[in-house]
């Protein structure tokens, strides 16, 4: 699952490096929560948790079933 989650990652960073930001996989629960790093602009953005809600976890939850849901960490 690591390797789809990463490839899913990969399509969605384009997207925030135009913003200066970026997105990093830190680990995949058990329970199949994807948790995530986000990283340059994003780290303190106010936008972020919009962006990690409707770019990166509808992103994931979409082409990976098996996750559960994406969280920062």
């Amino acid at each position: 699952m690591r390797e789809k989650v990463e490839a899913v990652l990969e399509k969605v960073r384009p997207m925030l490096q135009a913003d200066g930001g970026d997105v990093e996989l830190v680990d995949i629960t058990e329970n199949g929560i994807v948790q995530v790093r986000l990283q340059g602009a994003c780290k303190g953005c106010p936008m972020s948790q919009l962006t990690l809600k409707n770019s990166i976890e509808r992103t994931v939850l979409k082409l990976v079933p098996e996750a559960k849901g994406v969280e920062a960490v």
